[in-house]
């Protein structure tokens, strides 16, 4: 069974990444199913990070699919030219959006959703999963996350850099 995860959120951002990588890792050790490991770092993030939405988009012949997710309904599939998803897979690069309201093709799947990160899982040069975090704040997104997310997306995925 796994323990519960419970992060300080008295805390700075990154004081609280720093206490759940930690954290993530024991989830997923030894632990071969990708998707099962998927399903408990989405509930890691979006509980212990309080963000809206935590999910994966498996890419699959220029589409994107939902995979697994925490968080409200979500869109289902959609084209690689459309949304921050998209371009987060056509430019193979961590995308933040501090307004998607402002976002040219931005699909909005919630409208209670105001800023995004998105991040690739780029494996043989090619992206085969995204990592999408949604909030309801404006601008809550900057480099801190960017780089632990990075970090637990390289723990997931078994990638080394």
């Amino acid at each position: 069974m796994a323990e519960q995860i419970s992060i300080d959120r008295a805390l700075s951002k990154e004081e609280q990444y720093i206490q759940l990588i930690p954290q993530i890792k024991a989830l997923i050790s030894g632990e071969p199913d990708l998707i099962a490991n998927m399903a408990n770092v989405c509930a890691a993030l979006k509980y212990n990070m309080n963000f809206f939405w935590v999910g994966f988009y498996r890419v699959e012949h220029g589409e994107l699919i939902l995979s697994v997710f925490q968080g409200p309904p979500a869109c289902t599939r959609f084209s690689i030219q459309k949304g921050v998803c998209g371009a987060c897979v056509r430019r193979k690069e961590t995308i933040i959006v501090p307004d998607v309201h402002t976002f040219e093709g931005h699909i909005a799947c919630s409208s209670e959703s105001n800023s995004e990160i998105v991040l690739p899982v780029l494996q043989n040069g090619t992206v085969t999963w995204v990592l999408d975090i949604d909030s309801e704040h404006f601008d809550h997104f900057n480099q801190t996350d960017a780089q632990y997310l990075q970090q637990i997306v390289e723990l997931l995925f078994g990638l080394v850099r």
